[in-house]
């Protein structure tokens, strides 16, 4: 008997394989974990997705960089070939310090099949005039779709420092967010001490809180993350890394799918081998 396929090349049982680390986020609810299983059962109630993936570190000597950025590229379109993606966002630390390599990544990315977007992290040591001629867009920037307001906020220099997003601009763009069902903040620095190479900004959380309409935070810049932390029921959520010398052990992407109910769904797409589904890593 022919085994059911969900959508492309993707088979259920090879969908659930790649699948873990996922949770269902109602808003203003706890953190649900659930099976790959549960997650190929809710494909038909999905309304839109994307996808977020960090830490490409193109350029990083003694490193396979190039392999590793081209599987994860390969990977996406495969993905969004099966499961239509609304667009990528690449948080942060996409090439590392040597800013040669922006326009070669930049050219990297054309291959992809989706829209997608960008943030400077720690090791793109790049000013924002090049951010520009690169990119088309400056390193605060605020994307208004129809389906969700992405908001891409800075949160390093040229010097490389870890950095406090601009609050006096992230609450301009919150403002005027206000009527967006669905707000998404993408900062490549994480604003609290809940890992080692991170910042403390209370007054980025005592924001947050003001706006319910935000429905969850990404961070990448913690190679070894891949799981979610809340705070005042907002997911705070990483997704390991793509290159670099440190990390996971696996390199993948991440996941995020509202569906009809207005639920959120997110997961970890492993490209290359099996993740154990019983490793979850959800933080309270």
């Amino acid at each position: 008997m022919q085994e059911k396929k969900l959508g492309g090349e993707f088979s259920r049982r090879r969908f659930i394989q790649q699948i873990s680390l996922a949770t269902l986020a109602v808003m203003g609810g706890p953190l649900q974990r659930l099976t790959g299983q549960e997650v190929a059962d809710l494909q038909d109630d999905v309304l839109w997705r994307f996808a977020v993936a960090s830490d490409i570190h193109y350029g990083q000597p003694n490193t396979s960089y190039r392999e590793m950025t081209q599987t994860i590229l390969k990977q996406l379109n495969k993905f969004h070939n099966a499961f239509p993606l609304s667009f990528c966002v690449f948080n942060g630390d996409l090439i590392h310090d040597d800013s040669s390599f922006l326009s070669q990544l930049k050219n990297e990315f054309m291959q992809l099949g989706m829209d997608w977007y960008v943030t400077r992290g720690n090791h793109d040591m790049v000013d924002g005039k090049m951010w520009i001629e690169t990119f088309g867009y400056p390193l605060n920037h605020t994307v208004q779709g129809q389906q969700a307001t992405l908001i891409l906020a800075d949160t390093s220099n040229q010097k490389g420092e870890y950095l406090s997003p601009n609050l006096d601009w992230l609450k301009q763009q919150l403002d005027r967010s206000s009527k967006s069902k669905h707000v998404f903040l993408f900062l490549h620095i994480p604003q609290a001490p809940w890992t080692k190479n991170s910042v403390d900004t209370p007054a980025f959380f005592d924001l947050v809180r003001r706006y319910p309409n935000i429905r969850a935070v990404f961070h990448g810049h913690e190679h070894d993350q891949d799981g979610i932390r809340t705070e005042a029921a907002v997911p705070y959520i990483f997704d390991a890394h793509v290159g670099g010398n440190w990390g996971t052990p696996y390199r993948g992407f991440r996941v995020v799918e509202i569906l009809k109910n207005n639920s959120l769904v997110s997961y970890m797409m492993n490209p290359t081998e099996k993740i154990k589904i019983d490793k979850w890593k959800i933080y309270t």
